[in-house]
């Protein structure tokens, strides 16, 4: 839906709010024609709200996005972790034969 026609929409439907809570509201016509009045501005301020809140979105993700830029630096950090996985592992397996010798000795003293 374009920008404008949410507008229109948006304001039509504030009248009919307004008057349907003029008439629920009011005793005269003049208290009906104000809430109708303040409503229906309401709707139509709102609604230019909505609309410059919505494309001011719309151009925000619009921008260049340095593709390359961001492939090399994930690159970089896919290197990093590779090289820290296997520090991590190699670093278990020495804690695990530590583990087993400590065991050994310990079943070879007790005897």
């Amino acid at each position: 839906m374009l920008g404008e026609n949410f507008v229109y929409f948006f304001t039509v439907q504030g009248f009919f709010v307004g008057i349907i809570f003029g008439i629920l509201k009011s005793f005269n016509a003049e208290d009906l024609l104000t809430y109708t009045f303040l409503i229906t501005i309401f709707f139509y301020l709102f609604s230019h709200i909505i609309v410059a809140l919505y494309y001011r979105t719309i151009t925000a993700k619009n921008y260049n996005f340095p593709k390359e830029i961001h492939e090399k630096e994930l690159d970089l950090f896919v290197k990093e972790i590779s090289k820290r996985e296997k520090l991590i592992d190699s670093a278990c397996k020495i804690t695990d034969a530590a583990v087993k010798m400590n065991s050994d000795d310990l079943a070879g003293h007790k005897v």
